[in-house]
């Protein structure tokens, strides 16, 4: 958790894109009918930077309420009415309201991170009223996953896996191994905002661009770290070679800044502890990025998810970014500098009093992190 005070206003804006396969070019792509519209806003041209790149730098807030999958009580609609999306965003205002009192002791030790931490433009849907963020499939869900058997080494590592995570969610952790990168604040986790994909969280909804000659850099403010991607042409590394934010290559196609990123980290085997979306396998896990500036004040962020062994086939999520005149405050993540220490000190004292683990216990598989 950032230590410092902050109130952001993001205002979302209009955008639509999907995505589809270019079979006969093995590449992940868009549309060119349904590609942004760089030229949207009235009398407006799109900057260009000094040595003549589209210029993307600023500071954005990519915070939304619209879900990443379409809810089934929308029975198929892809975009609400003027009315319904306003009843909507009353509900999801109420529900996420950190300051409420109501629902008893349990449900204020929950909100204890109050208002005053959180991102207001998560309170907010999509400006053009779209039920998901996912917007290909057109179901606006998630697509199946692929069903295999693991191998014997994969079992034993799901197996260690998922008795980790129950050691750490009821408060037994054997060793600094229960807590992951993103316990530690060493790098955000899977699932998590703030990275790649850039997926809206309930604070941290920031990002900078900046911008050289033959480099973009992406600065995200949840756990702040850099992505350094060059665009000057030089080929990707060797698969052999590993990085927890995999390695990027980006190219101008137009206006557009299109980013492919593989080669990622592959940890533990399965993910767990990585940085790819939803546990997929970090060696055949790979996204394409596309930002594109459609305003002023604002840039599609259309991002394209495919990996063989997770997913029947790819999926396009996008999330508008609007620029805002805030800055990015440093995200210290203090606390976790002492977590390490009370965690084991305080498992190790339970265990004095004659309390076991017991992984089957309600409170094991909460916050696993989860597809939603």
């Amino acid at each position: 958790m950032s230590r410092r005070v902050r109130i952001s206003l993001g205002v979302v804006a209009l955008a639509l894109v999907v995505a589809g396969m270019m079979a006969a070019r093995g590449q992940l792509a868009l549309p060119a009918a349904l590609s942004p519209d760089t030229a949207s806003a009235e009398g407006w041209t799109p900057p260009k930077t000094p040595w003549g790149d589209p210029d993307l730098q600023g500071i954005y807030n990519y915070g939304t309420s619209t879900p990443l999958q379409r809810p089934q009580t929308v029975g198929g609609k892809p975009v609400l009415s003027d009315e319904e999306a306003q009843a909507l965003q009353e509900q999801i205002a109420s529900r996420l309201n950190r300051d409420r009192r109501d629902g008893g002791a349990q449900a204020d030790v929950s909100r204890s991170y109050n208002e005053i931490w959180m991102d207001p433009a998560r309170m907010r849907l999509t400006a053009d009223k779209r039920t998901s963020l996912i917007v290909d499939p057109p179901d606006g869900r998630l697509p199946a996953r692929v069903q295999r058997q693991l191998t014997p080494e994969e079992e034993r590592e799901r197996a260690a896996a998922d008795l980790s995570t129950r050691r750490f969610n009821t408060g037994f952790q054997e060793s600094y191994r229960d807590m992951d990168v993103g316990n530690r604040c060493i790098i955000r986790r899977r699932n998590e905002g703030g990275g790649h994909p850039y997926l809206p969280a309930i604070y941290n909804n920031m990002a900078q661009i900046f911008q050289a000659p033959g480099y973009v850099v992406i600065y995200s403010e949840m756990i702040h770290f850099s992505r350094i991607i060059p665009v000057d042409g030089r080929p990707p590394l060797p698969g052999t070679v590993e990085t927890w934010l995999g390695d990027p290559r980006g190219r101008w196609e137009g206006d557009t800044l299109v980013v492919e990123t593989r080669n990622f980290h592959s940890s533990d085997g399965i993910g767990r502890t990585g940085v790819v979306y939803g546990n997929a396998n970090p060696k055949t896990y790979r996204i394409v990025e596309r930002f594109t500036r459609t305003g002023p004040k604002t840039v599609s962020y259309a991002v394209t998810i495919a990996d063989p062994e997770t997913w029947t086939k790819p999926f396009t999520i996008m999330v508008p970014w609007n620029q805002t005149d805030e800055q990015i405050y440093e995200y210290q993540c203090q606390e976790t500098n002492y977590d390490m220490y009370h965690w084991l000190d305080g498992a190790r004292d339970r265990e004095k009093r004659g309390e076991r683990f017991n992984p089957d216990a309600p409170d094991a598989r909460a916050g696993d992190g989860a597809e939603g």
